[in-house]
């Protein structure tokens, strides 16, 4: 069997700095916003190239955050718009919803999966104050257009990074360095994951990010004296600690991928399968493979068969998602295309030259 992702190989390269790490963060008696975390927030910040970087406990709020600092900075206030692609992972629209924002659902390019451009533009109205782009399965979003549209209108651009660390653009602009402030996601299965929850704000606003220090404790200036109405959301001590380990074989890592995908790429053929668009650059860091097929449950009896792990990200597009019944009128043809046959399949920086062979003959036998 050919796992979908092995985590545990995966963790198992850094264990023995794990286990030292948790001895130091044991002996220490400071479990709650420690060094481990102000050394990961200079760690990634200085990675990314930002100013600032703020640990918090999720990817979600790493958004909401953003939105919620925003609305104290007299930036936005509630039912503002904000565009955002409607093929994306409920999380991105859940920040919004949250921070009492209108979310404006934009239908998808059908090659990269990221905003179709004639459909964002359009989208625009008198009150939408922010673009959020997605840079879903690990490519950056069309950001040099994105940043012409928002400057053109004078809007905020907030980057949903939770799938692209190390992503960067060709100026070697990283993601998280590219909009006006990032949130990013350590979910254990990121490139960048921790082992268990945890997330960030990046953002070269000095207002912005001093906001959002208070807001993630509470809404504290200082110990029990309260700013703003705030929210518990704080990296945890130790998985910060864990993420200074992996943050400095993250490029390597995220070249594996690269190289695995172009594999891919370069030897699958088979005219039943949709393979990603991908120009070689540093601008896509897989952080999922993902392929379309029109009979998807075919498809995935082959792999089956075939002892090939597989995920589908994501199996119903958020408009047509219950907890949205909103937006349940609406139609975004390219993004329920998307959703009805697209399929990931095994992407990791700890696979073998065989398992990849292994995984494209496969395909190639569909």
């Amino acid at each position: 069997m050919i796992p979908f992702l092995n985590l545990k190989a995966i963790n198992q390269r850094y264990e023995a700095e794990f286990q030292k790490s948790f001895q130091t963060f044991l002996d220490s008696g400071y479990y709650i916003l420690g060094n481990q975390v102000k050394l990961f927030e200079g760690n990634f910040a200085r990675y990314c190239g930002t100013t600032h970087c703020i640990g918090v406990g999720n990817g979600l709020d790493a958004l909401r955050l953003i939105l919620e600092g925003y609305k104290i900075l007299g930036k936005l206030k509630e039912n503002d718009e904000v565009l955002v692609a409607s093929n994306t992972y409920i999380a991105t629209i859940l920040a919004i919803k949250q921070a009492g924002l209108k979310p404006v659902l934009v239908e998808a390019d059908l090659e990269t999966y990221n905003f179709d451009l004639t459909a964002l533009k359009k989208s625009i109205s008198e009150k939408t104050k922010v673009i959020m782009p997605v840079h879903l399965y690990g490519q950056l979003s069309p950001m040099e257009e994105i940043l012409k549209i928002s400057k053109e209108n004078n809007l905020l651009v907030i980057e949903d990074a939770a799938q692209a660390h190390g992503a960067k653009n060709k100026a070697g602009k990283f993601a998280g360095n590219i909009g006006d402030a990032a949130g990013f996601s350590f979910y254990p299965t990121k490139n960048l994951g921790a082992l268990g929850d945890g997330g960030a704000v990046t953002t070269n606003n000095d207002a912005l990010a001093e906001v959002i220090r208070k807001l993630r404790n509470y809404g504290t200036s200082t110990k029990y004296v309260n700013e703003f109405l705030g929210f518990n959301s704080r990296l945890d001590e130790l998985q910060a600690a864990f993420l200074n380990i992996k943050l400095p074989t993250l490029d390597a890592d995220n070249e594996i991928r690269r190289t695995i995908a172009k594999n891919y790429i370069s030897e699958i053929s088979n005219d039943k399968i949709v393979l990603p668009e991908y120009d070689g650059n540093e601008n896509h860091v897989f952080h999922l493979f993902v392929v379309r097929v029109k009979n998807r449950n075919t498809f995935i009896d082959h792999l089956d068969r075939n002892s090939i792990g597989h995920l589908i990200h994501y199996p119903i597009p958020p408009h047509k998602q219950q907890a949205l019944s909103d937006f349940s009128h609406l139609s975004f043809p390219n993004a329920e295309k998307i959703h009805n046959e697209i399929i990931s399949i095994p992407m990791s920086p700890v696979m073998t030259e065989e398992e990849v062979e292994r995984v494209i003959s496969v395909l190639n036998s569909y």
